[in-house]
């Protein structure tokens, strides 16, 4: 029965594959074509004989709760997959995909289909380039395959692939997946009498024949996704950029372009047809190519591709060609074709514009019959109905409720990254006074192709833009992002979400211990919470619950920070604000004010606690109506390496109470200062200078009178002008003099001491 089985190896994404498959299905009209691909999608194989544009793909997800995994299984004019389905067809010959669906356990990791395999050819090929003086596994290719006489192809790719898998470790993914595919195989030779063709990764080839042989002969069935996971597929509009290996596609043949005019025209036409889109592109980018160049280019070219062996011009040829012609600079990266991978830094602006021309502009279309998820018509609705289906700049009112909708549309767009949907300018937090917002819409091929995919995530704008949302704080669980993706909630108007998102965001911050991140997270829940009518967050029950959690850990991280003395931190002086501003507007919501009282003058008496935290402490109890002994509460912190810090702890909670005394803490710090020698002074200078530059410019004056008052009389204003040299640059120098001087009086080298 295998005598009817012909198995055909291939490099995804060649032209000489793709030929050859044409060839052999003329020749041999096999009863079935077998293809390596998605085997759930073949009660879909219709879609793929609608008359589109390639390169598309197939797009396949599996969605849970808190993530999606996305695959692609690209298909190009060369792909002999495509080859293989299109005449298959034409034949009238059963056409299946027999590989797992892209879901399955096999393929975690892998985002396109046909990358499965190559990575993993390195150390055969990395010999055979050395036999054969190729620089990598592309130019070795283009040697063996693209460029050599078709005669005797089939055998070579025999031999190639046979040497490759021989040398490569096949893993457990490799032996799943292939058993899948020889079941299909087998199902196929028992129910047809003629022949048999597969056609799959020249990795493969070499155990598909080898297990053809033996099992089952029943047809397999598709896996089922796990419980809970929403699978499903589409066909998507895909791009040469995303084909090309110079753009990280693994399993890609670099330079599209190049393969589309090899594929469409052949190798002579395709070298000089693309030497002068080269050219046309560098000179289009004001580099310069004379006629000379080109002729010295064309002359290279001939000459390296007939050192080479090679009957016609290939890739490298004509970039090695050009290369050589036009840049007499030295190069501080290599040429990106002589390895695999993405372009690097210090790449040459003439090399990176060469293999942007390779690349192409070509982007896929799909028929208009195609199906597509339910997305892709909300969104497509919501647009042309708002008017943001146009190009050009925008700008809304958020006081306008027809310009509040257009945001939370374009702001779901914008966190499904689609593309050509940009914010300018904006509102950055809850408590903005701003309520104009700038946008620049750019229409484009890519936004289908993004709408499709995200598809996954949900059937409308707003429920896919909840999910992104949800699977962010997932996938990092962090607080830091906290605060962005309330706001950006809030942006979409979906402050009312759902009680899982509501629930991971109070996990969240019972989780963590960083002060400052649940301080930022608070300052925006309440913002939001207490007046944002713009949003929609106003009493928002998500938005009080995380100011609740957010204000009891707080109060709980803060009375237990014990630190040495240092210079004063503003992210957890903010996290006090904002405790001190939810007790203040949102009670019910915030601890009591005397239980927060309470813990602020443990705080403040605590000797383990860092001088700001002291200081904000004692600024808090008094901010919320707790007497406080501030003036003798500073003459305890009268260390210079404590005292500016502990006032800037104090000035941050309660500024406003220190400005409405008559004296208090500004007589005290005054005679405080007084009393520092020019040492302790030039040491305490940075801290105070801190502490005091809190204070807006008006209040700083107000302050200035007092202490000019104190002093018996002057003028203030000479105390808040502004200097020409920084002061902490000026306190610096004071104090390398005094450490000059030093020196100078230890060595018996002052020489401004008067002798007789």
């Amino acid at each position: 029965m295998t005598d009817r089985l012909h198995v055909q190896g291939v490099r995804h994404h060649s032209p000489a594959c793709a030929r050859l498959v044409a060839e052999r299905i003329e020749a041999l009209r096999p009863a079935a074509v077998l293809i390596e691909g998605p085997a759930d999608f073949n009660d879909r194989l219709g879609e793929l004989a609608l008359e589109h544009e390639l390169p598309v793909a197939i797009y396949s997800y599996a969605s849970t709760d808190t993530s999606v995994r996305r695959s692609w299984t690209p298909l190009c004019d060369y792909s002999p997959e495509w080859t293989a389905l299109t005449e298959g067809r034409r034949i009238g010959a059963d056409v299946k995909f027999i590989d797992l669906p892209a879901w399955h356990d096999a393929f975690d990791g892998v985002e396109n289909r046909y990358s499965d395999a190559e990575r993993r050819y390195t150390e055969a090929t990395d010999r055979l380039c050395a036999a054969f003086s190729a620089d990598n596994q592309d130019a070795l290719w283009d040697h063996l395959v693209e460029n050599a006489e078709p005669e005797g192809l089939a055998e070579r790719l025999d031999h190639y692939f046979d040497l490759v898998r021989g040398e490569a470790d096949a893993n457990g993914t490799d032996t799943v997946r292939e058993a899948h595919m020889a079941q299909w195989i087998r199902a196929a030779l028992a129910d047809t009498d003629g022949p048999v063709l597969v056609v799959c990764g020249g990795f493969h080839a070499p155990a598909l024949r080898r297990l053809a042989a033996e099992g089952e002969t029943a047809a397999p069935d598709v896996p089922r996704p796990p419980e809970g996971t929403e699978v499903g597929g589409f066909l998507v509009p895909y791009s040469f950029r995303r084909l090309d290996a110079f753009a990280g596609y693994q399993s890609g043949m670099p330079s599209p372009e190049f393969y589309q005019r090899l594929w469409e025209d052949g190798p002579v036409v395709a070298a000089g047809a693309l030497m002068e889109r080269i050219t046309t592109r560098l000179r289009g980018k004001g580099l310069h190519v004379s006629t000379s160049d080109l002729i010295g280019a064309r002359a290279l070219t001939d000459g390296l591709a007939r050192l080479r062996g090679h009957r016609v011009p290939g890739r490298t040829d004509l970039l090695d060609g050009l290369a050589s012609a036009l840049i007499s600079d030295d190069l501080e990266a290599p040429l990106p074709w002589t390895r695999r991978g993405t372009l690097t830094a210090g790449t040459h602006p003439v090399v990176v514009e060469m293999t942007a021309a390779l690349t192409g502009e070509r982007v896929g279309r799909l028929h208009p019959d195609t199906p597509a998820p339910p997305l892709v018509a909300d969104a497509q609705a919501e647009m042309e109905r708002l008017g943001l289906d146009k190009d050009g700049s925008l700008r809304l009112d958020l006081a306008r409720p027809a310009d509040l909708e257009r945001s939370r549309v374009l702001h779901c767009l914008r966190l499904l990254s689609v593309p050509g949907v940009r914010r300018d300018d904006g509102p950055a937090a809850g408590a903005d006074v701003t309520a104009e917002e700038h946008w620049t819409l750019r229409p484009g091929e890519e936004r289908l192709p993004a709408l499709i995919e995200a598809g996954a995530l949900g059937a409308t704008l707003g429920d896919a833009a909840q999910t992104v949302l949800e699977h962010r704080l997932d996938r990092d669980g962090a607080l830091e992002a906290l605060a962005s993706i309330l706001f950006d909630a809030a942006l979409c108007g979906r402050a009312h979400l759902t009680d899982r998102l509501g629930a991971a965001v109070e996990a969240a911050v019972a989780d963590s211990s960083d002060v400052a991140a649940v301080g930022q997270a608070l300052a925006v829940a309440l913002a939001l919470w207490r007046h944002d009518h713009l949003f929609g967050t106003a009493g928002s029950d998500l938005y009080g619950s995380v100011v609740s959690s957010c204000c009891d850990r707080i109060l709980w991280l803060v009375e237990g920070l014990h630190a040495p003395p240092g210079p004063a931190e503003p992210g957890r002086l903010r996290a006090l604000v904002a405790l001190r501003d939810a007790v203040r507007h949102a009670p019910g919501l915030a601890p009591a004010a005397g239980t927060v009282t309470g813990a602020a003058d443990r705080i403040a008496l605590d000797p383990q606690a860092p001088p700001d935290l002291r200081g904000a402490a004692l600024g808090l109890a008094w901010a919320l109506g707790a007497p406080a002994e501030a003036a003798a509460a500073a003459e305890a912190e009268a260390a210079p390496d404590r005292l500016g810090d502990w006032l800037a702890g104090l000035f941050s909670l309660a500024r406003e109470e220190v400005v409405a005394e008559d004296e208090g803490v500004i007589a005290a710090v005054d005679e405080l200062v007084g009393d520092l020698n020019e040492a302790e002074f030039l040491e305490a200078l940075p801290a105070l200078r801190g502490a005091f530059a809190m204070f807006p410019p008006r209040e700083r004056g107000l302050i200035a009178e007092r202490v000019v008052s104190l002093q018996g009389g002057g003028d203030a204003a000479s105390l808040t002008a502004r200097l020409e040299v920084d002061p902490v640059t000026v306190a610096g120098s004071l104090a390398l003099e005094a450490r000059v001087e030093a020196v100078l009086a230890r060595e018996n080298l002052d020489f401004r001491t008067e002798t007789s």
